[in-house]
């Protein structure tokens, strides 16, 4: 394997949440508010708010079950995905409630991404044991919908909106690869193809740069990836001991930094990208 293009002491730990209240408790979504604060779910159910310096932590709301993706809309909505519920959970940023928002026919909702364009929330389904895991969809406004892509998945999970806004990258965890279904202009999803192979080993969230390059977060190794047409897949941090990078599963940019959730530990790592 080629050397990766950042050392580990790119990275940092933003947030250590081991003895905070709220404890930062194996979080595996994180996205960047509006106001430049870091959001994240954990295993147990909490949706929490550090602050944009990582000075501070605090409980916007919670289902008592476990947050797997978090996404936000324009207007500061947060939506998550519960493991435990089986459904899609919006805290709003008006009432700051947090309530079921959507579940039709959904097992393992994993990633959620807003499009607000078209007016929809597409869910990755991550049913891994049958192969029949795939993309939901459902109304932004009523939370109505159900399965969008019924093409079988090998473990769908993250996912990104194409920079072009016409189809969504999707994580096959299993395969391991990026696949891309076009979203056609009916709406209705377009033939899966895949994009990357060799994400190896296990591949779980992914996020497009400001310039267009793709980067996979992998939960085995402790490794981030960057993809670009012109250089293909490339290491671009690893952190071999699993301790400041540990199991990342989905990533977020802020600028020049990208944030991971890790899994394996309590807390949020930060990238410091401007030293490519």
């Amino acid at each position: 394997m080629a050397k990766p293009l950042l050392d580990i002491s790119a990275a940092r730990v933003f947030f250590d949440g081991i003895f905070t209240s709220p404890r930062v408790a194996h979080p595996e979504g994180v996205a960047v508010h509006r106001d430049g604060s870091v959001w994240c779910g954990t295993e147990t159910g909490d949706l929490l708010r550090l602050a944009a310096d990582g000075s501070s932590v605090e409980r916007m709301g919670g289902t008592d079950g476990f947050l797997l993706g978090i996404a936000f809309d324009s207007t500061g909505n947060c939506f998550a995905c519960d493991l435990k519920h089986a459904a899609i959970f919006r805290w709003d940023a008006v009432t700051a409630r947090m309530e079921r928002f959507a579940s039709a026919g959904i097992r393992v909702p994993n990633y959620p991404v807003v499009d607000e364009a078209r007016g929809w929330l597409y869910v990755s389904d991550s049913v891994g044991e049958d192969k029949r895991s795939g993309i939901f969809r459902f109304d932004l406004k009523t939370g109505e919908g159900g399965l969008w892509c019924r093409e079988a998945m090998s473990f769908a999970n993250g996912m990104a909106m194409a920079p072009d806004g016409n189809g969504l990258y999707v994580v096959e965890s299993d395969a391991p690869c990026i696949s891309c279904v076009p979203i056609l202009a009916d709406g209705t999803a377009g033939r899966r193809r895949v994009v990357i192979e060799g994400v190896h080993n296990v591949p779980d969230g992914v996020a497009f740069a400001p310039d267009g390059s793709l980067f996979i977060s992998c939960y085995e190794p402790s490794r981030i990836y960057r993809w670009r047409e012109d250089r293909g897949l490339e290491v671009l941090i690893e952190d071999q001991a699993a301790t400041i990078l540990a199991h990342p599963t989905n990533i977020a940019f802020k600028g020049d930094k990208l944030y991971t959730a890790n899994l394996g530990r309590w807390h949020i790592t930060e990238i410091d990208l401007s030293l490519l």
